[in-house]
């Protein structure tokens, strides 16, 4: 009898377990992915074809052009728009029986793969990137070979779409062979490119780069730099420099290429004009050009303006008050009415006479 209970304790628990997984995907959304253009169809789980559902996408109706074929819903030329949570419910109670999230993107296409040694004769590395988004996670597969054997590749910890590679021997004749795998749900597609060791040799830009004016000197600019912080051994693989510069108001570059020198001195500069100047490295013997170092700016030495003096000296101006005129002086005229007065009084007594004779 107890080993009978125990046989039915079992298979109970065995049937909540089973209903438990089976509620529990129902719940827990699943991806799929599907192709940008294409018609889509979403099974509502496992449910039989007579089953009545309905669907919504991000918890609202589903608005975008689509038909129901009993647990099946069907989305027609989809694009990004369609991306979204869809969840199906069971008439006529809406129990929720699956979830999909619904992905819209495109298979890879043919990438651009580009290999670069920055650090020789340490190694190389390698970049690619996509010319077609593909709006969907996709992944990097890459293998490298030499002499008929594949190399060590590691991925880069910055840049996803980069990894390294040491060089297994220098002055190597065999070429290398890359090749880039793209792969998502959707598919996958690759892109080989070959080359030889001394094709990618290419320093970084150098660094550090000052220019100072020298005293006493209006055409000339200290100019001088260090060599790239990644490249391991300047000794053994020395480099060689370029260096260009101009005034701001020219358009034309000046160039100076130097064997293994860190510093120039500029000759010909213009006398109180600013400069902008830049320098380039590379291998002294394989490899191409660095890309132009952080442009930096200087102006000649200028002698400095001689203080302005004043020769001329203005005595200070007094103010004095004038004195009061003398007799002799130029007397105020007197009005004219005052004149006739004393006239008339000088002529009274001749008039009066003959006023007195004609009488």
């Amino acid at each position: 009898m107890a080993n009978l209970v125990t046989s039915l304790c079992c298979v109970v628990l065995a049937a909540v377990v089973v209903a438990y997984a089976q509620r529990r995907s129902q719940l827990v959304a699943r991806n799929q992915y599907e192709r940008m253009g294409s018609d889509v169809t979403m099974q509502c789980g496992s449910l039989d074809n007579d089953a009545s559902v309905s669907w919504k996408v991000n918890g609202t109706d589903v608005k975008a052009q689509h038909r129901l074929e009993g647990p099946r819903l069907i989305l027609t030329q989809v694009n990004l728009s369609h991306n979204g949570l869809y969840s199906c419910f069971q008439n006529p109670h809406g129990e929720r029986r699956d979830t999909i999230f619904l992905h819209i993107g495109i298979p890879p296409r043919e990438l651009t793969v580009n290999c670069r040694s920055n650090t020789y004769p340490k190694g190389f590395y390698c970049s690619w990137h996509q010319l077609h988004a593909t709006y969907i996670p996709t992944t990097f597969e890459v293998d490298v070979q030499h002499d008929q054997r594949s190399l060590e590749v590691q991925k880069d910890s910055v840049h996803k779409n980069r990894c390294h590679v040491l060089f297994p021997e220098v002055f190597s004749s065999f070429p290398y062979k890359v090749n880039v795998t793209a792969v998502n749900a959707l598919g996958k597609a690759s892109t080989t490119i070959s080359f030889e060791e001394s094709s990618i040799v290419k320093p970084d830009p150098p660094e550090r780069v000052t220019a100072t004016p020298i005293r006493f000197n209006p055409r000339r600019l200290e100019v001088s730099w260090h060599s790239p912080s990644t490249w391991p051994d300047i000794d053994s693989f020395p480099l060689k420099y370029f260096l260009r510069y101009r005034p701001l108001i020219r358009e034309q570059w000046q160039h100076v290429e130097l064997s293994d020198s860190t510093s120039h001195t500029i000759t010909d500069a213009y006398a109180g004009k600013e400069y902008i100047i830049q320098v380039a490295a590379k291998d002294t013997e394989i490899g191409t050009w660095s890309d132009w170092s952080v442009a930096v700016h200087a102006t000649p030495w200028i002698e400095d303006p001689l203080p302005i003096t004043s020769t001329t000296e203005v005595d200070p101006i007094e103010t004095t008050t004038s004195p009061i005129p003398s007799s002799n002086a130029p007397q105020k005229a007197e009005p004219p009415v005052g004149r006739a007065a004393r006239l008339l009084t000088f002529f009274s007594p001749l008039l009066l006479g003959m006023l007195l004779l004609f009488m």
